[in-house]
């Protein structure tokens, strides 16, 4: 009787209470027709053709009250007209949007940086090794763009070591050959140190000022530099998120190489809106050691251009990867006391700071405790996220001086500093990380010439899940197969929260499973784009107000008629 519409196949939702099915399916029911009539059609009807998609209403209807059993065994795989017609709208939509942004900042007025490279090609000639291809490669993606009038939106990728900073400072020196001032920040004082080594080492003898700018710099220093950069003289100056503090004023800024920038949040874009006083956008490099699918970049950073430094310096030894159970865990200790003994330093990771009740998870300072009293001889550190920042900064520093033989420690240090004599990363409940994270952590060993080894404590009742991961540990250390594994196995939304990234979410789509609608998606929007940049013909008025809406005006379209 009331189940009628389905023809004797009843749809099964999700409900949001303890309510009786039929209770919800009449509730859905309902709303399609109540509602059904007044759905928007917004794809034009060529571009519906084209893919072979229902209008949104008709493609409504089909999921909710498909019309036979091969309707509905298509519908659990996901792949019925109904259901791709509204993954495709949902994709191209967000596609649509982030190709407008990108078109809107590659109006703005840039800058072409008119010079030969001559500083970079010196800076590189002097260095103590050769670039790898893919650094190469890269740093010419990055010349080309910056010869161009329209401001720059680069966001280069590569794995922990892979060498972006010297991209970014052949960067500058390109910026800064042509008359201009750049500048690369980092979200934390100890990485922006570690840049700024970096960038003495490699550009500390070419004819160029050099200035560092952070919290921690005297006043001495800053009115030193600050009137410098004022009056546009070309300098390059690395630092912390002080350099976009309103008492810092460039005259000429050509290049803003931004490191690490989802850690900035709000604040990554900020130092970009502002244009000298000539209204120009300097142009703008975005570094990150996170490895980004291509799908996932293609939706989160589309309105970015990417490259990829997919290859480690030669002589990078591959770190050796343990599994080892729990009950196992002296193994681990004797190997650590081993690698002291022999002069080298190590990591150990929790996933906690302390031990609360109700959990068993063994926790930073309690390991720390028993490390130390099994081990008396042993300099054992503690650092972890409570810790005021100045004075885990300070113990960051100490164990890079080799003042601590261990550093026991939460996932702050994740994205931290170079210690080339650190050889060893033991991470206890290695089940409870996530893959990237668990990659990143690897990562801090392994810097310097010695070979360097990660032991992964794991719990036996691990989930499925657990188990796959720590087997892709063992067998990769390639950043972007380990992304790709992460991207399968937690889903999209747990890589990259769409939140912090000012994209709309989705409800439908999936980004592993739909892949090559999503490429299709991003196709036809930038045809339609090529067509109609701004939208302003008749067939797509529904179109651009549906997307005004999605993107809660975020687009700034122009009103048209």
């Amino acid at each position: 009787g009331e189940d009628a519409p389905t023809a004797g196949l009843v749809p099964v939702y999700e409900k949001p209470t303890a309510m009786p099915p039929q209770t919800m399916r009449r509730i859905v029911d309902a709303a399609l027709d109540g509602f059904l009539g007044s759905v928007p059609v917004l794809l034009p009807a060529g571009l519906r053709e084209e893919h072979g998609l229902l209008p949104l209403p008709d493609a409504l209807d089909a999921v909710h009250r498909p019309a036979s059993e091969v309707e509905v065994e298509a519908l659990s795989e996901m792949r019925s007209e109904g259901h791709r017609s509204i993954v495709f709208e949902e994709l191209f939509l967000v596609q649509l949007g982030l190709l407008l942004r990108k078109a809107s900042s590659e109006e703005a007025r840039g800058i072409s940086f008119d010079c030969r490279g001559h500083l970079a090609d010196t800076m590189i000639g002097a260095l103590p090794f050769s670039l790898t291809g893919a650094q190469q490669r890269v740093i010419g993606e990055i010349a080309s763009d910056m010869g161009r009038p329209n401001p720059m939106h680069r966001l280069v990728q590569g794995d922990v070591g892979s060498g972006k900073t010297v991209v970014a400072v052949a960067a500058a020196l390109r910026a800064i050959e042509a008359g201009y001032q750049a500048v690369l920040m980092a979200p934390t004082e100890l990485l922006a140190e570690q840049h700024w080594k970096t960038v003495q080492r490699v550009a500390g003898d070419l004819p160029v000022r050099l200035g560092y700018l952070s919290g921690e710099v005297g006043a001495g220093a800053r009115r030193e530099l600050l009137p410098a950069l004022a009056a546009g003289e070309p300098a390059f100056v690395v630092g912390t998120h002080a350099l976009i503090q309103e008492e810092v004023r460039f005259g000429q800024l050509g290049l803003a190489v931004i490191d690490e920038q989802h850690r900035f949040g709000v604040m990554q874009r900020a130092i970009l809106g502002r244009d000298d006083e000539g209204g120009v956008s300097p142009d703008v490099l975005l570094m990150t050691a996170t490895p980004i699918p291509r799908t996932m970049a293609l939706s989160v950073y589309g309105d970015l251009d990417l490259s990829t430094i997919d290859e480690l310096p030669p002589g990078r030894k591959p770190i050796r990867t343990e599994v080892l159970p729990a009950n196992r865990r002296d193994r681990a200790w004797e190997r650590l006391q081993s690698e002291v003994a022999a002069g080298r330093q190590a990591y150990v990771v929790f996933p906690l700071i302390e031990e609360s009740e109700n959990s068993d998870l063994r926790d930073a300072t309690q390991g720390a405790e028993e490390l130390s009293a099994r081990f008396p001889e042993l300099r054992v550190a503690l650092i972890h996220g409570r810790l005021p920042a100045r004075e885990r900064e300070s113990r960051m520093r100490e164990f890079q001086a080799g003042d601590w033989d261990v550093l026991v420690a939460t996932t702050v240090i994740e994205v931290g500093i170079d210690v080339p004599n650190a050889t060893l990363m033991v991470i206890e409940h290695a089940e409870r990380f996530g893959l990237s994270q668990l990659h990143q952590l690897r990562g801090r060993v392994g810097r310097g010439d010695a070979e360097a080894s990660c032991l992964l404590i794991a719990e036996f009742a691990q989930s499925k899940e657990a188990r796959e991961r720590l087997r892709v540990m063992t067998e990769t250390g390639d950043g972007l197969k380990i992304a790709e594994a992460d991207l399968s196995i937690r889903g999209p939304g747990a890589m990259l929260g769409t939140r912090q990234s000012g994209l709309p979410d989705f409800r439908v789509a999936n980004l592993l499973r739909d892949q090559e609608l999503l490429h299709a998606a991003r196709r036809s929007a930038a045809e339609l784009l090529s067509r109609d940049p701004g939208l302003v013909d008749d067939e797509h008025r529904s179109l651009r107000e549906g997307l005004e809406r999605l993107w809660a005006g975020r687009l700034g379209l122009a009103r048209v008629g």
